[in-house]
C-alpha cells in the first residue's frame, strides 16, 4: 500500500459496493482502491492506509496532530504518511498494514436463545449495590499502582471479599520491570464427577497515572476498578449456586506497565492445567457509556470465537445491550492467554476511546454509567452459567468465613460477614460506628 497513491472513501457498511478493497468497522466500511479508480464524489487520494489499535485515547492524545480517516473508537484508520516513524516504548497502541477483506470491528445480528428460567434467576440477581459498593471503596484509595503501599492495601480488600465467600485464595508475587508486585487468585472448585474444567475470570486491579507518573493520584474508577470489582460480584454470583467445573477469580497486577502479571501467570501454568481452561473471561472498563445506545465490545480472536458468539447470544437474551465483535486482541490481560492458544475474551465498554478519563487522577466515579456495568455483568454471568455448568439450585445460606480485617486508613477496619438475611456484608468500623457498605453508609450500631 505504501508508497502508491490510492483513493479512499468511508460509506455506511449497508451500502458498500463490490469493486473496492474494503475493510469493516462497525456500522462503517472504508473503500480503497487505484487513484484512477473513482468511488464516489466523497472519496478522497491517500499515499496508504494504517490500522491503528489503541488503548482509550492513547494515539490521538500522543499524536493530536493526525487526523483519523476512520475513528471506530478502539480502532483507527489513519494515512501512512501520518505512521510514527520511530517506534516508541508506548504499549497503549499499536500500528499494522490495514488488510483488504478484513472485518476489524463486526456488529452480530441480535441472535437471542431461549431463555433459561435458572440462569434469568441468576442474572437478576446482579446486584448494582453491591457492586457500586465494592468499586466505590477500590476508587477511594490515593492510587493503585502496581509498586505502590495502596496496591497491597487493595489486595488485601479484594482477599479478604473473596474469602468471605469461600474461595481459596493464594497471592504470587510477580515482577514489574525491576519492582515487585502480585497476582491475586482465589479458586473454588466444581463438583462434577471426573476430570473437571476450569473457567478463569479475570481483570486487572492495578491502575495508573501517566502524566503524574507513580505517586500521581489514580483512582483508576473505570480502568479498572469496575472491572475489578466485576470480578467480584460475578465470584458472589458463583458462590450461590453449585457448579460442574472449577472457577478461578484473578486480579493481575502489572497491567498498565506492559501485562506483567498475566504474562508471567500464563507462562507459569503448567500443561495439563492450562488444557483444563474451558474459556478465560477478562473485563477491562466496563462503566462508561460512550454511545448513546449500551454498547460492549467483545475482543477475542479465532480461539475464542465460541465463547464470543456465547456471550453475545446472552447479551440478546438478557440484556439490551448493542454487541460489537473484534478478533484484533490487543493490549489486555486476554492477549497472554489467546497466544498460548487459550480462549479468552475481552468485554469491555463501546467507543472506550470517548472515555478521556483514563490514565489520569479524573478518572473518577461520577463519570461512572452503574447501569451499563451491571448489563455488561449480567451477559457476562449467562455466559458463564453455561461455560461452568449449573448442577443445583441456589444454596442454602450457610456460615461463610468473614476473613481477614482490612485497614486502609487510621481507625477504619474493614470486615465481611453473612448475615442472617444470607447477603454477604462489607462493614466497615469508623472509630466510633460500625456501617453497611453494601446500604451505602446505614449505621448498624456504636458498640465496637
Amino acid at each position: 500500500m505504501t508508497g502508491s497513491p490510492v483513493r479512499y472513501l468511508v460509506v455506511p457498511t449497508e451500502d458498500a459496493a463490490d469493486g473496492a478493497k474494503s475493510a469493516r468497522f462497525g456500522d462503517k466500511t472504508i473503500l480503497w482502491g487505484p487513484a484512477d479508480q473513482k468511488l464516489g464524489r466523497a472519496s478522497r487520494t491517500a499515499p496508504g492506509l494504517v490500522l491503528v489499535t489503541q488503548v482509550g485515547r492513547s494515539f490521538q492524545d500522543e499524536f493530536p496532530d493526525v487526523t483519523p480517516l476512520l475513528d471506530h473508537g478502539r480502532h483507527l484508520v489513519i494515512s501512512a504518511a501520518d505512521k510514527p516513524r520511530r517506534r516508541r516504548s508506548n504499549h497503549c497502541w499499536r500500528v499494522e498494514a490495514l488488510k483488504a477483506g478484513t472485518t476489524v470491528v463486526d456488529v452480530p445480528a441480535r441472535m437471542a436463545r431461549r431463555a433459561d428460567p435458572v440462569v434469568a434467576g441468576l442474572v437478576g440477581e446482579v446486584a448494582p449495590a453491591s457492586y457500586q459498593a465494592d468499586l466505590t471503596w477500590l476508587a477511594s484509595l490515593p492510587t493503585r499502582h502496581s509498586l505502590s503501599a495502596s496496591f497491597t492495601t487493595a489486595v488485601e480488600f479484594a482477599a479478604a471479599r473473596m474469602v468471605a465467600l469461600g474461595y481459596s485464595v493464594t497471592r504470587v508475587p510477580i515482577t514489574v520491570g525491576a519492582g515487585h508486585s502480585e497476582n491475586l487468585i482465589g479458586d473454588r472448585a466444581g463438583s462434577g464427577a471426573g476430570t473437571r474444567g476450569l473457567v478463569v475470570i479475570t481483570a486487572h486491579l492495578d491502575s495508573i497515572n501517566l502524566a503524574g507518573g507513580p505517586g500521581g493520584s489514580a483512582p483508576g474508577a473505570d480502568d479498572n476498578g469496575s472491572g475489578s470489582a466485576g470480578v467480584l460480584e460475578l465470584g458472589r454470583l458463583i458462590a450461590s449456586r453449585k457448579w460442574e467445573h472449577d472457577v478461578r477469580l484473578i486480579l493481575f497486577g502489572g497491567e498498565e506497565e506492559g501485562l506483567f502479571g498475566s504474562k508471567q501467570y500464563v507462562a507459569a501454568l503448567p500443561p495439563a492445567e492450562r488444557s483444563r481452561i474451558r474459556a478465560v473471561l477478562n473485563m477491562d472498563m466496563i462503566a462508561s457509556k460512550n454511545t448513546a445506545a449500551p454498547t460492549v465490545l467483545l475482543e477475542g480472536a479465532p480461539v475464542s470465537s465460541g465463547q464470543m458468539d456465547d456471550l453475545a447470544a446472552a447479551a440478546a437474551t438478557y440484556t439490551g445491550l448493542k454487541v460489537e465483535t473484534s478478533l484484533n486482541p490487543f493490549a489486555s490481560d486476554h492477549v497472554p492467554f489467546i497466544n498460548a492458544g487459550v480462549p479468552a475474551v475481552l468485554t469491555i465498554e463501546g467507543a472506550d476511546s470517548a472515555n478521556g478519563h483514563i490514565h489520569s487522577a479524573n478518572d473518577k466515579l461520577e463519570f461512572l454509567d452503574w447501569a451499563l456495568a451491571s448489563e455488561i455483568l449480567r451477559m457476562n454471568i449467562a455466559a458463564l452459567a453455561g461455560w461452568l455448568g449449573l448442577v443445583g439450585a441456589a444454596e442454602a445460606p450457610r456460615p461463610q468465613p468473614a476473613g481477614s480485617a482490612v485497614s486502609w486508613g487510621p481507625g477504619r477496619l474493614d470486615i465481611f460477614v453473612r448475615g442472617t438475611d444470607s447477603a454477604l456484608h462489607h462493614l466497615y468500623w469508623d472509630g466510633g460506628t460500625w456501617h453497611d457498605f453494601e446500604s451505602l453508609g446505614g449505621v448498624i450500631g456504636s458498640s465496637g
